[in-house]
């Protein structure tokens, strides 16, 4: 594939291009579709969370290493599978790929749901994470909604993922109780039925499949994303994230029991402490996006988790302080889930944010993979408090890999569809780099688009649009 890039240097201060077209019915209907099908399997994978390290000790060989691994397991086969799964969708089709990725997870929560020893059930988990289909989903949804749509597609699955966490919360507990852990991993086979039939009925097949550099993986970015040392440290505070996560959940369980809340009831510590953190962050987002304080707003989010953190370690007998503590710790997941992911958007080069972004999944995949395997071997070594301090240490390592980042632009992005070139590839890539307020533009003739980084704000689109049609 043929692309030519260049860019201009100046600073400037602006936020993503946004248009205010509507979603047509049938965006609507797929974007909701595709949310329901991304919802249900991460329902799958989180209601464990805050139930297994309760029910697991039944279980043949269960020890606390061995549960931090079946917890944080599907991490790794979700980060070696979903690039390449994404990539096997421009091939052979996203419809195929996602059915297929189901079957997975569905095969996987069955063999789970069957264990009868911690190994069977690690297994479950690898095979539930093989299915990793977020890279299709995410190409299918580009798919099928235009481009001055597809920002609006994207924002509806990613809310349905925050959701369906906050839901595995509340409703593993009581789950649990009434259903034990081999009825929740049955659930969890039947939710992913009840994906492909969604996917069966309700999803429409695109007219035509191809891909989107701005959406998903490109493997002639790859080098390119993996060289830039400020998307290599936002990968690292991904990790750092959901590695503090996974392992604060392989004991957090044990301590509001050891605190007096008979586990049955722990949706009542869960529910406040999530009501709670969704507005909680809001200022932070407003700080961070709108009034140019990303720094601040990061290291600030950092510290407080480390804090946080601390304060199980001290006081993981009192109730009180546990649900306190909680509050912060989810207002900070929420909050760096939305503005880390951002700052990766801004950072990619002109038509490579697909290719970073996945790289950027794929460490929060394996962050949760080892904060399952280390905070099992803290919590069967040294006790619980030490996945606490574990918590800590990684807080102190991620402020120092945050602290000297260099921040990105806040630059727009656009894609633009050129008519057939009667242009040089040099004498075009001129041309629109000429327009005012074009910074990058990547030219890919396959593609038959323009991708570009823009001040939103300077932009000529009018002298942009005539270009693109060879005036």
């Amino acid at each position: 594939m043929r692309s030519f890039a260049h860019k201009k240097q100046s600073p400037v201060d602006q936020t993503d291009q946004t248009l205010s077209v509507p979603l047509s019915p049938r965006e609507r209907r797929a974007a909701a579709a595709l949310a329901a099908i991304f919802a249900s399997r991460m329902l799958g994978l989180f209601m464990i969370l805050p139930v297994f390290a309760l029910y697991a000790q039944d279980l043949q060989g269960a020890t606390p290493l061995m549960i931090g691994l079946a917890i944080g397991a599907y991490g790794l086969t979700q980060a070696l599978f979903q690039i390449p799964l994404g990539l096997l969708s421009d091939r052979i089709g996203r419809k195929p790929v996602i059915f297929g990725g189901l079957a997975l997870f569905a095969f996987g929560s069955l063999v789970a749901a069957l264990a009868d020893s911690i190994g069977w059930v690690i297994l479950g988990r690898v095979l539930q994470g093989s299915g990793a289909i977020a890279a299709a989903i995410i190409a299918l949804t580009a798919d099928l909604t235009r481009e001055e749509t597809r920002t609006k597609g994207m924002a509806i699955i990613g809310i349905s993922v925050a959701l369906s966490f906050a839901a595995a919360l509340v409703l593993g507990p009581p789950l649990a109780r009434w259903l034990g852990l081999a009825g929740i991993f049955w659930l969890t086979a039947l939710l992913a039925l009840g994906a492909m039939l969604v996917l069966y009925l309700w999803v429409p097949d695109p007219e035509r499949s191809q891909v989107h550099r701005e959406a998903q993986p490109a493997l002639d970015q790859l080098r390119g994303v993996l060289a830039d040392a400020t998307l290599r440290r936002l990968d690292g505070a991904i990790f750092f994230l959901h590695l503090s996560m996974v392992s604060l959940f392989v004991v957090l369980p044990l301590s509001v029991v050891d605190a007096g809340l008979d586990p049955l009831h722990h949706w009542m510590l869960y529910l406040p402490a999530v009501l709670l953190a969704i507005p909680a962050m809001v200022p932070f987002i407003i700080l961070a996006e709108r009034r140019g304080r990303a720094r601040a707003v990061l290291l600030g989010a950092v510290a407080a988790l480390g804090l946080a953190m601390l304060g199980f370690a001290l006081f993981d007998g009192s109730l009180w302080a546990i649900g306190a503590l909680m509050v912060v710790v989810f207002t900070v997941f929420n909050l760096l889930e939305a503005v880390l992911p951002s700052l990766v958007s801004k950072r990619a080069r002109a038509g490579a944010k697909g290719t970073a972004m996945g790289v950027f999944s794929s460490a929060q995949f394996v962050g949760a993979f080892m904060g399952g395997m280390l905070g099992g071997w803290a919590h069967g070594t040294f006790g619980a408090e030490a996945v606490y301090v574990l918590g800590v240490l990684a807080a102190l390592a991620w402020f120092a890999l945050m602290a000297s980042m260099q921040m990105p632009e806040n630059l727009g992005r656009h894609v633009l569809a050129l008519a057939a070139p009667a242009l040089p590839l040099a004498e075009l890539e001129q041309r629109l780099l000429a327009v005012p307020g074009v910074r990058e533009a990547v030219v890919v003739l396959d593609e038959g688009v323009a991708y570009l980084k823009v001040e939103t704000a300077r932009v000529d689109w009018g002298r942009l649009r005539a270009v693109a049609a060879g005036a």
